[in-house]
């Protein structure tokens, strides 16, 4: 038990320290490629370095099993990419790494609009709360948005939307397949896509010849894929064999800490709105979550 206890306290803070770090990352790489070409990036390196795992895995899967994985890998990997990425180029790395603690908000909204999951009075209370933060948040330091709101915060909150769609899609239709063998099937389906992607519509090639940085900006991103798509799901996927749901829900509050700090560190500055508007988040997270199961 106490080995248990340590394992999963280590994986919890690795995770913590590993996605809210992702952040500073796709920074760093839109330093040089625009977002396109990072989201891409991030995932054909993510499809890559999983390939020993998923090209094995292929042939034993059944076609309904292997449309769905695509779906999930187009839903839970490949859109959010690319909608990070486009939402950081305007946005502090800091306040999108809050952003993305409402993924278990929309875990929840999605469950209960196309899944028959049902509400409590507390749980309806905490989206409020989230969605009020929210709202402060968008219209808090904007830079270059319409009467004061940043709308490149809604692509980060359209990829939590996704992800919220991707969880419960894996919870009620993929239970009998193992996490990593989602993971790293329907990342293959989208390592193609981001290649081709690449090919076709980017300079990319040029980019990492000629601009200056290129080089350390690909190694970023690289990376961000590897670790921040790749072993980060690995690791998370073995935290929930080990633990409970409340204990592995924990991550999501640790993660906006490591991505603030990075920010900090990076000179970015926050004012009060965008303080208050990532504490109601924080709160309404906290509330939605709340006195989950405890028993694995």
């Amino acid at each position: 038990m106490k080995n248990t206890n340590v394992l999963a306290w280590t994986l919890l803070i690795l995770l913590a320290l590993i996605w809210g770090s992702s952040f500073i990352l796709i920074k760093r790489g839109l330093s040089v490629f625009n977002a396109g070409e990072v989201g891409a990036l991030r995932i054909l390196a993510a499809c890559l370095f999983l390939i020993p795992i998923s090209i094995p895995k292929v042939g034993k899967l059944s076609f309904k099993h292997l449309k769905l994985l695509f779906i999930i890998g187009l839903v839970g990997s490949f859109i959010p990419a690319f909608l990070f990425a486009i939402g950081q180029t305007q946005l502090p790395s800091g306040v999108t790494g809050v952003l993305n603690a409402l993924t278990p908000i929309f875990v929840l909204i999605m469950g209960v609009l196309f899944f028959k999951q049902e509400i409590t009075k507390r749980k309806t209370f905490g989206l409020i709360t989230a969605f009020v933060g929210t709202v402060v948040l968008l219209a808090a330091g904007s830079v270059g948005g319409l009467r004061g709101i940043n709308f490149y915060a809604l692509f980060i909150v359209l990829a939590t939307i996704c992800y919220g769609i991707n969880l419960n899609v894996i919870k009620y239709y993929l239970a009998d397949l193992k996490p990593l063998v989602i993971t790293s099937v329907s990342l293959l389906f989208m390592g193609p896509l981001a290649g081709i992607y690449l090919l076709t519509f980017t300079d990319f090639s040029v980019t990492l010849a000629t601009e200056e940085g290129a080089l350390e900006a690909f190694g970023y991103i690289s990376l961000l894929g590897v670790m921040g798509t790749a072993i980060a799901l690995i690791l998370f996927n073995k935290l929930v064999q080990i633990t409970n749901p409340l204990f592995t829900s924990t991550v999501t509050y640790l993660i906006p800490i490591v991505a603030l700090v990075w920010g900090f560190w990076d000179g970015e500055d926050l004012g009060l709105g965008q303080v208050i508007g990532m504490l109601a988040i924080f709160v309404g997270v906290y509330i939605t979550n709340k006195k989950k199961a405890i028993s694995k």
